[in-house]
């Protein structure tokens, strides 16, 4: 299976170990992550005025790209999954967002929000099965008390999203299960880290990431897991370290026994 793939920015800098080990994983599961050509930012925060264009404008070209190739569009930036599959919703249900994006940009075809989002982890669970993956498994993380962290932009809102529940999600802990270790339930997991607070209100956005780690580690968690790069810098420079904080598709690539192909 192959799926048009929408890296992001932060994938090329600061966050190419959730790209890198995401890669690999995709390679020994049996699917193919295909780049798309002269992708563009999306942004990285979606615009809430109702009658902005211009800056939905990257993603929809990543959107019709995926059309035009007949393939589903896989993310993992949280920021991108997020912005992306917020402008596709448009795209399909606002026609005055829909009309004046293909009148701009005089597209062979107007795109209607036909494309499929999927976040890499949606991959893993609807179209490869957490059952296959525990089959494909060579080195079980046995033992291991790990803690999901989900932030906001996965989860809401929930109607457009539809990843999984907003309140009480279980995907990433149905992952952690597949990978052979222990999910650890804690109060904080879908709490907002502060997110881009942190530039301007850093005590504030330190007291956040603070809760979340104390709940986490005091409900038994070893460490964390995250697919959001804001949400790993803000864990692990906000709140000192108290336990590490990695990206989910490190530890499927470690289970997967292809960890250290790259070296």
């Amino acid at each position: 299976m192959k799926y048009s793939y929408y890296p992001g920015c932060t994938l090329k800098n600061k966050a190419k170990d959730l790209d890198k080990y995401a890669r690999l994983s995709a390679k020994a599961l049996g699917f193919e992550l295909e780049e798309i050509e002269n992708w563009q930012c999306c942004g990285g925060v979606y615009p809430l005025g109702s009658d902005e264009i211009a800056t939905k404008l990257s993603s929809v070209r990543a959107l019709n790209d995926a059309k035009e190739k007949n393939q589903e569009l896989v993310t993992l930036c949280s920021a991108c999954h997020h912005v992306l599959k917020r402008v596709n919703d448009d795209m399909k249900n606002v026609e005055d967002i829909r009309s004046r994006a293909n009148n701009y940009m005089q597209l062979s075809q107007p795109y209607s929000g036909e494309t499929t989002v999927l976040h890499f982890l949606e991959v893993l669970r609807d179209r490869v099965g957490f059952d296959e993956i525990k089959k494909r498994v060579v080195k079980p993380l046995t033992g291991k008390k790990i803690g999901a962290y989900y932030g906001c932009l996965l989860l809401r809102p929930s109607k457009i999203m539809a990843f999984d529940n907003p309140e009480n999600p279980t995907i990433i802990e149905e992952f952690i299960r597949a990978i052979g270790a222990q999910p650890v339930i804690y109060p904080y997991r879908n709490e907002c880290c502060g997110g881009y607070i942190s530039l301007k209100e850093k005590e504030m956005a330190c007291s956040m990431c603070t809760n979340i780690m104390d709940s986490a580690e005091g409900f038994g968690a070893e460490m964390l897991i995250t697919a959001c790069p804001l949400c790993l810098y803000n864990l692990n420079k906000s709140a000192g370290n108290k336990i590490p904080v990695y990206y989910f598709t490190e530890l499927l690539a470690e289970a997967l026994g292809v960890k250290e192909e790259d070296l």
